[in-house]
């Protein structure tokens, strides 16, 4: 027992630092946890959920279209935005009732007010001032709207999931996987989708052929994917927004969202005075026990910009209090982390991409699949799904899987285990598949695609 109010205090309500308050508590630390906006942070208010449950929605309208193929007979159909806004809100207010019962059940001090560091161990919150042995930052990040000319009648991600009609054109700024995201769940929704991005391709970071195989699979579905563009201005007229080009051209809409990036949060809750470390961007340094240059200041999640990933700030908080609270010595293992894309048609992917698996092996085996899913053999879809491995051809060890195509986070989510646990393209081989399923083409590929012809010198 410390003299302080507590012994962990917990800025930031979101996935990582109610995982942190919570087990930190079962440990047996008295624990306190201030939240400005809404329990559960970004994923579950304004990021993953509604996110995920937008992209059901968005399905539907092609769902309809391939029942036909399939014998029925659907008759006239139209979405409603209210209603899909109001059982979203219902279900978010859901899971912020399970957060709260998760917090008090684990006898943590919920603050709901802006908490601001007086010092390393005190904090001002809702009109109080307390301390605390240990301080957590886990605030999270927020979206980032460049300025230039009109930038202020942009919205992002976070207004998008509070719109109360929905914009029927729609330019979406960005070449991330929020960009993707939004722009494929507009279009399913039937609106007039512009998606913009000032590079080559979008998806950065990705394998190249994931990203070419959505660039060609969202085209081929009616979305306006224009690369190396950029807005320069945009303009209100009335209802309606005109979008200046970078380099001419003009766009009209009823909406334009920007998708180009998120920021630490870390700005104006003390972090600077007392002298922790950030990063120019607003990320707090932290060590691999994520301590930060105050040594009893923490910090994990997105608000470090290490991994923008809802699991990994889970799996982070977890280290933490093990560490902090039950006397271990863990460190955060960020490799071979599975995640999906939830654009139309979905992305997974885990371990290396082709290019990151060149530069680091140099040879490598490439394994890939592109085919017509069983499913629309009986439709009039043309989407095709992608499937592709890359081997280290010394020790067989299979580097990386990816996929583009229906379900693909679902499937992939059981090749990340294989990865864990080091898996080799012979043991793909021998596991016998699922018939008839597109998962089995990852435990059938065979045939190596050859290597890519050198560039005359």
């Amino acid at each position: 027992m410390t003299n302080y109010d507590y012994d962990l205090f917990t800025i930031g309500a979101g996935s990582g630092g109610v995982r942190a308050s919570r087990m930190s508590a079962s440990y047996g630390a008295r624990v306190a946890v201030a939240e400005e906006l809404y329990l559960g942070g970004t994923c579950v208010n304004v990021g993953c959920i509604p996110k995920k449950l937008f992209s059901y929605a968005a399905h539907y309208a092609e769902d309809f279209e391939d029942s036909a193929g399939f014998g029925w007979t659907v008759g006239e159909r139209r979405f409603h935005w209210p209603t899909l806004m109001a059982n979203k809100d219902k279900e978010i207010a859901r899971l912020n009732g399970i957060y709260r019962n998760i917090l008090n059940n684990n006898d943590v001090k919920i603050f709901e007010a802006r908490a601001r560091l007086v010092d390393a161990h005190t904090i001002k919150v809702g009109g109080e001032t307390v301390t605390a042995e240990r301080i957590l930052v886990a605030v999270g990040g927020w979206p980032v709207v460049p300025e230039f000319p009109g930038s202020e009648h942009a919205i992002t991600s976070n207004e998008f999931f509070a719109l109360p009609d929905m914009p029927q054109r729609v330019i979406i700024v960005g070449g991330g996987y929020i960009a993707v995201e939004l722009a494929s769940i507009l279009h399913g929704f039937g609106a007039q989708v512009t998606q913009l991005y000032r590079g080559e391709l979008f998806l950065r970071g990705f394998d190249k052929d994931v990203r070419t195989t959505l660039a060609e699979e969202m085209t081929k579905k009616g979305l306006d994917l224009r690369f190396k563009t950029d807005v320069a201005t945009i303009e209100k007229n009335g209802d309606a927004l005109t979008v200046n080009l970078k380099g001419g051209g003009v766009i009209d809409a009823d909406a334009v969202l920007y998708a180009t990036g998120r920021a630490p949060k870390s700005g104006g809750i003390g972090l600077e005075e007392i002298g922790v470390e950030m990063r120019e961007n607003g990320a707090i340094m932290v060590d691999d026990y994520f301590q930060t240059s105050v040594d009893n200041i923490y910090a994990l999640g997105d608000v470090t910009d290490r991994m923008q990933l809802t699991p990994v700030a889970i799996a982070e908080a977890m280290v933490l209090a093990a560490n902090l609270y039950k006397g271990e010595k863990q460190v955060m293992d960020y490799a071979d982390i599975a995640t999906a894309v939830f654009s139309n048609p979905n992305i997974g992917t885990v371990g290396l991409t082709e290019e990151e698996a060149r530069a680091r092996h140099g040879a490598v085996d490439i394994y890939r699949e592109a085919f017509r899913p069983l499913k629309h053999t009986l439709t009039s879809s043309q989407e095709r799904t992608m499937m592709k491995l890359i081997v280290d051809p010394v020790s067989d060890r299979v580097l990386g899987c990816h996929m583009v195509g229906p379900d693909a986070g679902e499937l992939v989510q059981g090749l990340g285990i294989a990865l864990k646990c080091n898996a080799t393209k012979a043991q793909f081989d021998a596991t016998v598949g699922i018939h008839p399923t597109a998962a089995e083409e990852f435990v059938t590929m065979r045939t190596k695609v050859p290597e890519p012809e050198a560039d005359p010198a």
